[in-house]
């Protein structure tokens, strides 16, 4: 997919809802912007996969959800109910590390670095948390990196079983 950015920011959310408003307000229509709980996300590896699999989805007709942005958080929490996948990803009230998805948005570097200061260390995984979060047992990371069994887990998404 052309035209993606993955931005790493750190903030401290007074209110959900507000914030959510205010990306909303500073976007167009045909632009997304995606803002993902990033102490949930492995790398931006994981995150690009997601992405991926969400337009995958989309172009099959074996979507999801709805929305692209909706399908985005939904393939890279590794869920097929959106109430789960923003129980993992979804923003949440204080101090927060966050993943942005923007994809066919003109530069909104600066607009969103004004919002939230601009952090890509959250990128660093907190392994620990990832096993548990995904319910990733010690056995399976003897054979796969964490950030292997997530992105396979994305992938599985799309078998039917």
């Amino acid at each position: 997919m052309d035209n993606v950015l993955i931005l790493g920011f750190k903030a401290d959310i007074e209110s959900v809802g507000k914030t959510l408003d205010l990306i909303d307000s500073i976007k167009k229509d045909d632009e997304i912007i995606q803002l993902l709980n990033a102490d949930s996300i492995a790398s931006k590896n994981h995150v690009i996969h997601g992405i991926n699999q969400a337009v995958l989805a989309f172009e099959r007709g074996e979507n999801l959800a709805k929305d692209l942005s909706v399908e985005i958080a939904l393939r890279c929490s590794a869920q097929r109910q959106i109430s789960k996948a923003f129980k993992i990803l979804g923003l949440k009230e204080g101090p927060i590390d966050i993943c942005a998805v923007l994809i066919n948005c003109k530069d909104y570097m600066s607009e969103l670095s004004s919002i939230f200061p601009l952090d890509d260390g959250v990128f660093v995984p907190n392994e620990k948390h990832l096993m548990e979060i995904y319910k990733i047992s010690d056995a399976e990371v003897q054979n796969l990196s964490i950030e292997e069994i997530i992105i396979d887990r994305i992938t599985k998404l799309t078998v039917d079983y």
